[in-house]
């Protein structure tokens, strides 16, 4: 997803406007790269992970909530799996490409545009919900997660991909340690990416102004009753080497050696489950 902040600007009606439109450079990156087959390994192995922590059974059928789709590759591969998905993002053209690629593909995804901080779906009517990429973008990322939380039922997974602020290396600024740069540095160049250099921030119409841990998401978490997994508690050990699943499940048992991994990785990793 592109990303997305409230306009300041209201409507008649006095809801918030949001633009839907993209720019050409941001969509045609991203209607291939989505349709990619790393794109595609990357997101089968995210489903699967997360079934087998659900321990989920193979014929039971899960709606899945896919906010910020984008051309909708994700939602694809749970769809191929028999579950019922539900898409949303705030890049019209992207949302519609979406679309026509899960109709050729015989799909029956339920696709909106629209806005993460008022999700069209009811109350506990998600068995999972995911949101790749998408909370850097929006000035007002709690009230997205008030929406996550709310449609989830009790067992269901929140899996979302997010900044990392610990982390030097990152994709969303065009620019070397842009992690650690002071907030005021960095306001400095969202403005000059929405304005003169749109290269900066890959030319995404929004571009990222948060930075996130996964501790900070922990404690946000914990208190609304979710088990908060992160990148080293989700990893798939079956293909690893003796060394690497030592070196993992250190990790995951001592505490200054995880806050290391989470500094040497680029990007958050969070998966709730909501007990």
């Amino acid at each position: 997803m592109s990303g997305e902040k409230r306009v300041t600007e209201a409507t008649n009606s006095g809801q918030a406007a949001w633009d839907h439109s993209t720019h050409a450079n941001f969509y045609d990156y991203y209607s291939q790269e989505s349709a990619s087959e790393e794109a595609r390994e990357r997101f089968c192995k995210i489903r699967d992970r997360i079934l087998t922590i659900l321990r989920n059974p193979l014929d039971r059928s899960l709606d899945v909530a896919d906010i910020g789709c984008g051309a909708g590759s994700q939602g694809m591969i749970w769809a191929e799996g028999g579950h019922r998905v539900h898409a949303l993002d705030v890049n019209g053209p992207l949302v519609e490409l979406g679309r026509k690629r899960a109709a050729q593909a015989g799909y029956p995804i339920e696709f909106h545009v629209g806005s993460a901080t008022q999700v069209p779906w009811a109350d506990q009517s998600m068995d999972v919900c995911l949101a790749n990429e998408l909370l850097e973008h929006v000035q007002d990322w709690q009230s997205c997660m008030r929406e996550f939380t709310r449609i989830l039922r009790p067992g269901g997974a929140l899996f979302f991909t997010t900044t990392n602020v610990l982390c030097p290396r990152q994709a969303e600024f065009n620019l070397p340690l842009y992690s650690w740069y002071p907030a005021p540095l960095k306001r400095h160049y969202e403005k000059l990416s929405i304005t003169t250099r749109p290269e900066l921030a890959n030319y995404a119409k929004y571009p990222a102004v948060h930075w996130f841990t996964f501790y900070g998401f922990r404690k946000l978490l914990r208190p609304a009753g979710f088990r908060c997994l992160d990148r080293f508690d989700i990893m798939d050990l079956s293909n690893k080497g003796a060394a690497a699943r030592l070196l993992v499940h250190a990790t995951r048992a001592l505490p200054p050696l995880r806050w290391l991994g989470q500094v040497c990785t680029p990007g958050t990793v969070m998966l709730a489950i909501k007990k």
